[in-house]
């Protein structure tokens, strides 16, 4: 399980650590380096005895030293990927990223609260919530504060059109996919959703939208057709 983790931690799309594969997390588990995520970045202090393991040498440590420094870098929503919630992907951390801007804030919220952001349904929501409560976890969290690692998200200037709107698509369009779509809301500084909430500002419902229509219209949100969604982004 250890082993699991660290491999998870390090994996490309999450931390990206280079030089941290598989046999290399055997051998740090084996002798006792690392025993959580939070270890990787006290390695610096036992590089004379990393030098000394059979194959590894200078070099080698010294590139798995600067991949582990290099991960530092990487943003607040990859780490909440990388930290092993259970049910939350890439996605679901890049939503909670948005939603909350810090690692104490999410820590904070109630199931309710959780549940209260497009995406995250019960099962997520628990499944943080038991995370957090953990005093393990609570320990990790503070040594990666103090290694440095990125544990809030960049503070974005609101600027453009949609501006603080979050659109959902149903539907299909005639002019644009709906990647094009999305990526003209983005532009203007608009944020797209999968599924219609209260949190939801405009439902943009092309042919034969389903039932994320209805419920649109049971919840009161604005409704634009693609003509009206033209209008706007010219």
């Amino acid at each position: 399980q250890i082993r699991g983790r660290i491999q998870h931690w390090a994996m490309r799309g999450a931390m990206d650590i280079e030089g941290l594969g598989e046999a290399i997390v055997e051998r740090l588990v084996t002798d006792g380096f690392v025993k959580t995520v939070a270890d990787i970045y006290d390695l610096h202090k036992h590089k004379d005895k990393l030098v000394e393991l059979e194959r590894w040498g200078e070099k080698s440590v010294q590139n798995l030293l600067e991949g582990i420094e290099n991960s530092k870098k990487k943003p607040y929503h990859r780490v909440l990927f990388s930290i092993g919630i259970r049910h939350v992907g890439a996605g679901v951390a890049q939503v909670l990223s948005e939603s909350f801007p810090t690692i104490d804030d999410l820590a904070n919220q109630t199931q309710d609260d959780l549940q209260q952001v497009h995406e995250i349904g019960p099962r997520i929501a628990e499944s943080i919530v038991k995370f957090f409560a953990d005093k393990h976890h609570k320990e990790i969290i503070e040594r990666l504060k103090k290694a440095g690692l990125q544990l809030s998200a960049e503070k974005k200037k609101a600027s453009g059109k949609f501006s603080g709107k979050t659109f959902v698509l149903t539907g299909s369009l005639t002019n644009y996919t709906r990647d094009q779509a999305k990526d003209i809301i983005e532009g203007l500084g608009g944020k797209t959703a999968s599924s219609v909430s209260k949190n939801v500002t405009v439902v943009i419902a092309g042919e034969e939208a389903g039932s994320k229509l209805d419920k649109a219209r049971k919840l009161g949100i604005d409704l634009w057709d693609e003509e009206r969604f033209k209008k706007e982004i010219s």
